[in-house]
Parts: structure tokens; sequence; C-alpha cells
């Protein structure tokens, strides 16, 4: 849970800059978010959030 948080406000918080350096339209900004959101509803969500997951767990080995 705590990692899905701090994914979703990392990303935002990117959206966010894109949109103010104008590297992003609003409508792009949209899209973005919407497909984000579709995505989270099928059943690819399961495998994103281990791959995720796994990701911040090498991290430290790194």
């Amino acid at each position: 849970m705590a990692v899905t948080f701090s994914l979703v406000a990392l990303f935002g918080l990117v959206l966010v800059s894109l949109l103010r350096s104008h590297s992003l339209t609003p409508g792009g900004a949209f899209t973005a978010a919407g497909f984000g959101f579709f995505l989270a509803s099928t059943g690819a969500a399961a495998p994103i959030n281990h791959m995720a997951a796994a990701l911040i767990d090498a991290l430290p080995n790194i």
C-alpha cells in the first residue's frame, strides 16, 4: 500500500512538472491519467504491481 501511494505521488509530480514546463499538454496529461486509471482495472494491474515491488526491493542491492 505504501509503495503504491508513493508511486502515485511520484508519477503525479512528474505529470505536474511536465505540465508546468509545457512539455506535456493538458490533453496529453488527461490521456496519461486516463490510461493509468483504466490499466489499473485490468488484469495487468497485478503483474505491474509485482514488477514495481520487485524493482523497489532490488534497489538496495544495487
